[in-house]
């Protein structure tokens, strides 16, 4: 298994990570990343590097020297990742666990249910990825704080969390008021769907593989008889071989599919796209520009 790294925020479900990771594996290290957005987590930090330091962990402190850019939130969580994986490689960890749990699930997946997501979207937080796993998916935060309380561990508190401007705050909000509501059965049918979106990504690689013909600087399919997710993956498969930086929105992609299914030509990212029995796909040309004489 090898090294294993903790994210711990000092909130009460990483807590409950390192008390568990410390009952169960032979060799950990911890990091808790001070992202300067708030005066007390400098002191949290230590807060947390002192629970480890009774524990024998190590801890380091990954201080982040750049200001958010655009949402907090999500330059937050960008920054952290990139902190956590370049400590994770000056430890050597093999993997790095975080303390995502039931709760988080069902917020994640009623969020993106709102925003109308497709299967890769309502397959939620994902229990691996990469080097990164969340172990505790199928907990409930109660169960988490319980065990926090168990140990005589005091959590700190992150009035962020409550904070109405962000989408996460306002979920979480709502949801502590239909006790209805089973997060255990969310994660259930998001682990469900994360299955479902692997499985759809296994068939157009088989798709590809066999349907595909690429020539230099050309790609030529025959897609116009499968159904639209696969013909959706595969489009976008084409468009990311011949411009590995394509990132086509939703809506993109569906206008292109619309253009291609009635054998239109239109250009997405830089490609050049053409409809009809077999889809092409090349190069767009420059933009012409015109000149004028002095």
């Amino acid at each position: 298994m090898g090294r294993i790294g903790l994210a711990i925020s000092g909130g009460p479900d990483s807590l409950a990570l390192l008390l568990l990771a410390k009952a169960n594996l032979p060799d950990i290290v911890a990091a808790t990343v001070d992202h300067g957005l708030r005066p007390e987590a400098a002191d949290e930090a230590r807060f947390v590097g002192k629970i480890c330091a009774d524990l024998g962990v190590d801890h380091s402190i990954l201080t982040l020297a750049d200001r958010p850019v655009g949402n907090p939130s999500s330059w937050a969580r960008q920054a952290r990742y990139h902190a956590l994986d370049d400590w994770g490689t000056a430890k050597k960890i093999s993997w790095l666990l975080t303390a995502h749990h039931a709760d988080d699930q069902l917020e994640t997946l009623l969020m993106r249910l709102n925003r109308g997501s497709g299967v890769a979207g309502l397959a939620g937080i994902r229990a691996q990825n990469k080097t990164v796993a969340r172990p505790l998916l199928n907990w409930r935060k109660a169960e988490l704080e319980a065990l926090v309380a168990q140990a005589g561990l005091l959590a700190v508190d992150d009035p962020s969390n409550r904070d109405a401007r962000y989408d996460r705050a306002r979920m979480r909000a709502a949801l502590s008021k239909a006790d209805w509501l089973d997060p255990v059965a969310a994660a259930r049918s998001a682990s469900a769907l994360a299955s479902a979106d692997a499985a759809l990504d296994w068939t157009t690689q088989q798709l590809f593989d066999q349907r595909a013909e690429m020539g230099t600087d050309r790609i030529t399919l025959a897609a116009g008889d499968l159904p639209y997710e696969l013909q959706r993956r595969l489009l976008i498969a084409c468009l990311q071989a011949l411009n590995p930086a394509a990132a086509p929105r939703d809506d993109e992609v569906m206008r292109l599919l619309a253009s291609l299914n009635t054998g239109q030509t239109a250009t997405l990212a830089g490609i050049k796209c053409s409809g009809g029995a077999q889809w092409t796909f090349q190069p767009a040309p420059p933009p012409r520009t015109i000149s004028r004489n002095s």
